[in-house]
């Protein structure tokens, strides 16, 4: 069997069995797989219809409204979930088209998958999922509402981008339900570049976001440390209410023994060094005494935090424990899962009271 492929990816790049293919007409044909797809599946050469792997099941149902060789004829992504004598054992395929007609289906045996009683419970799960696809569920929302209005493709790209990001965090929960590492902190990552790029994915309510300092570059898993910042942006913008703030920034009463005073100014001018953004970029139009959301360079780490509420005292040895939401309808999995990413890098987490009152979260290295 060739290990060539026309398509970019060498096939025994992937782990499970998987076979690339190539359309021809109204059908689709084997153009090589790897040696997983051949000890599962026994050799098949160049040439040989896709249709004769799925012959090899009684039952075959795929997530779209069509046979799976029309699916692939057209290029779409779909999943198959393929079922038969315990011989042939129960799949779940995915097709994932690549371009000019060429593309890849890989199989995964849901014998290897593990047990309910294995996984977590499923509710929470579920949770996780929803929780985080919110983030880029809102952009790509806002975006395709603004694309409608006025036309403008560049925020076309914008829900590419939502839609890819979504894409990632599927992928993240998948390898967390299979057991596998949690990080690969293998990347050199910025903290201002992941802290930057969180906040385009966060619907983020007209709040401004301050970095201060020479924020530092870390060893870590990038994708991982951009989902910490989205979710610590989202707890402060979901919960740092503005409501009971004042205008002037003169004194605030949180509720707390923190010192009143505000890091910006009555009208919120920047502090020497800072670098404010708002979802828009436009300082003109974020009202007087919005929430204001810092990000800042420690000896040891960097630190997050915000002018809104605060968090009590009391409650700080709980907020970190999934379920634990004091919003009608949260979740309570936003801080269990910076939590989570923080202890799987080996780092140190501290929730305190920022000087303005609001929530301060400081990680250190």
């Amino acid at each position: 069997m060739t290990d060539e492929c026309t398509a970019a990816i060498p096939v025994d790049a992937f782990p499970d069995p998987v076979l690339a293919y190539a359309v021809d007409g109204r059908d689709a044909r084997i153009t090589t797989t790897n040696a997983s797809f051949e000890r599962r599946f026994g050799d098949m050469p160049p040439e040989t219809p896709v249709s004769t792997v799925f012959d090899r099941f009684s039952h075959s149902v795929t997530t779209g409204d069509q046979d799976p060789i029309t699916h692939l004829v057209r290029g779409d992504r779909i999943g198959i979930y393929l079922d038969g004598p315990e011989d042939r054992g129960t799949f779940f395929a995915r097709v994932i088209p690549a371009e000019e007609g060429d593309g890849y289906i890989v199989f995964s045996d849901l014998q290897d998958c593990p047990t309910i009683e294995e996984l977590p419970a499923v509710d929470q799960v579920s949770s996780v999922i929803s929780h985080d696809l919110r983030n880029p569920l809102d952009v790509a929302k806002a975006h395709l509402t603004a694309a409608r209005e006025t036309g403008d493709p560049e925020h076309f790209e914008s829900v590419a981008d939502a839609h890819d990001r979504m894409e990632r965090i599927i992928r993240d929960v998948l390898t967390l339900t299979r057991g596998d590492a949690v990080v690969d902190p293998s990347d050199r990552v910025s903290i201002e570049t992941a802290a930057t790029d969180a906040w385009q994915s966060v619907d983020t309510n007209g709040a401004m976001l301050d970095l201060i300092g020479s924020l530092p570059t870390v060893t870590a898993d990038a994708d991982r440390v951009r989902r910490l910042f989205e979710n610590l942006f989202r707890n402060s913008v979901e919960h740092g209410a503005t409501d009971n703030r004042t205008r002037s920034g003169d004194s605030v009463d949180r509720g707390s023994d923190a010192p009143a005073s505000n890091t910006r100014g009555a009208r919120g001018e920047r502090r020497p060094g800072s670098r404010e953004q708002s979802l828009d970029r436009s300082e003109e139009t974020t009202p007087e005494g919005s929430l204001t959301i810092t990000v800042g360079a420690l000896e040891d780490g960097f630190y997050v935090a915000d002018d809104g509420r605060g968090i009590p005292a009391n409650e700080r040895e709980t907020v970190f424990e999934p379920g634990h939401s004091t919003m009608n309808g949260g979740t309570g999995l936003g801080l269990a899962i910076v939590e989570q990413i923080i202890a799987a890098h080996d780092w140190d987490v501290t929730l305190t009271t920022a000087d303005c009152g609001g929530a301060r979260f400081e990680i250190r290295f």
